[in-house]
C-alpha cells in the first residue's frame, strides 16, 4: 500500500487551545505518524504521513481542530521522506515549538 506524506501549516487561534494533542490523538486513531509543533507566528505546523486516505481524513480534521480552535487556513505541500529526514514515521509525537 501506498505512503505519502504531506508537510502542513495550520493558521487561526491554534495555539492554547490543545490543538496539538488532539492532532495527535486523531492522527494515532487513525494511523497516521508523524509530528505536530507549535511556530512563533501562532501557527501550527505538522508532518503527516500514512495512506493516502488516512492522511486526507488527518487534514480533513485539521481543517476544523479541536472544540476551541478557529481555523483560518490550512496550507499542504508534499514532501519527500529527504525533505523530513526519514524514510518512515514509527508514531505521531508532539515536538516542542519551533
Amino acid at each position: 500500500m501506498a505512503i505519502i506524506t504531506k508537510k502542513l501549516q495550520i493558521y487561526g487561534t491554534v495555539q492554547g487551545v490543545w490543538y496539538r494533542e488532539s492532532m495527535r490523538q486523531e492522527a494515532a486513531q487513525r494511523g497516521v505518524n508523524g509530528w505536530v509543533r507549535n511556530c512563533l507566528d501562532g501557527s501550527v505546523e505538522a508532518v503527516v504521513q500514512g495512506t493516502p486516505d488516512t492522511v486526507e481524513q488527518v487534514i480533513g480534521w485539521c481543517r476544523r481542530g479541536p472544540e476551541r480552535a478557529v481555523v483560518t487556513g490550512v496550507e499542504i505541500r508534499d514532501v519527500s521522506l529527504e525533505d523530513v529526514g526519514v524514510e518512515r514515521f514509527a508514531s505521531f509525537q508532539k515536538r516542542p515549538g519551533a
